[in-house]
């Protein structure tokens, strides 16, 4: 057999094992593509907005977060009824659901969102940050919502005395310190504030144990205890 020959056959043989390497990214892998190609990952939730606009569906509320947001809706889905909108995307921070106000939030036409994030910057997830730029982003998303007739629902970045992804990272003292901004510019902007510090967290600032599967992202019985605080709130707004 030629050289070209046998070349051309190893070429044929392995172009199999390519396309399946390719298939089998992973959750860090497709991440940090997306960071290069869709920074904000617009492209996640691209087709159910098509899809709720197409059908004229009514959009009460949207649930803007992050991942804890995302497992909301995997782990109780029965909360998100008709009008509930779940917008979360796992890893993210504030700025890149800045750049997702408009498609994922502002063109449903909803009455109300619901801005849940934090977590992810403190990490440092997309690059460090400091507290002045993340608030920057929050304040960003409230007046973009309130400037499209959207009422906002602030709620506090939830309570972990660690991210298993960044370990050694001290978390409790930036996770207060956010939360008494939000609080604060939810004061003064009117806004409606949402605490679940209360139900979720211990006096030492970690989650409360069977609440949280990895000390961070809630378990059912964590999401459970959130809808007690939240649902009062949604159904006064008929939300």
């Amino acid at each position: 057999m030629s050289v070209r020959r046998r070349s051309l056959l190893a070429g044929a043989i392995a172009l199999p094992f390519v396309a399946r390497a390719q298939t089998q990214e992973t959750w860090e892998q497709r991440k940090e593509r997306l960071l290069h190609e869709d920074f904000p990952e617009l492209s996640r939730y691209a087709a159910d907005n098509a899809r709720i606009l197409a059908a004229g569906e009514k959009v009460n509320i949207v649930f803007l977060g992050d991942s804890i947001t995302e497992g909301w809706k995997g782990k109780r889905p029965g909360f998100f009824t008709p009008g509930r909108v779940g917008r979360g995307i796992g890893g993210q921070t504030t700025p890149q659901m800045v750049l997702r106000m408009m498609a994922d939030v502002v063109h449903l036409k909803p009455r109300f969102v619901h801005i849940m994030a934090g977590t992810n910057d403190i990490a440092g997830n997309t690059g460090a940050m400091t507290r002045e730029q993340s608030y920057d982003n929050f304040r960003m998303m409230a007046q973009i919502a309130k400037a499209n007739g959207i009422g906002v629902i602030l709620a506090s970045v939830p309570p972990a005395d660690h991210f298993p992804w960044r370990p050694g990272l001290d978390v409790v003292g930036p996770i207060r310190e956010i939360n008494a901004w939000l609080q604060g510019y939810a004061t003064a902007e009117r806004l409606t504030w949402v605490d679940y510090t209360p139900v979720l967290g211990d006096a030492k600032g970690a989650m409360k144990p069977g609440l949280a599967y990895d000390g961070v992202h809630p378990t059912e019985a964590g999401y459970d205890a959130m809808a007690t605080v939240i649902e009062p709130i949604l159904k006064a707004r008929h939300a």
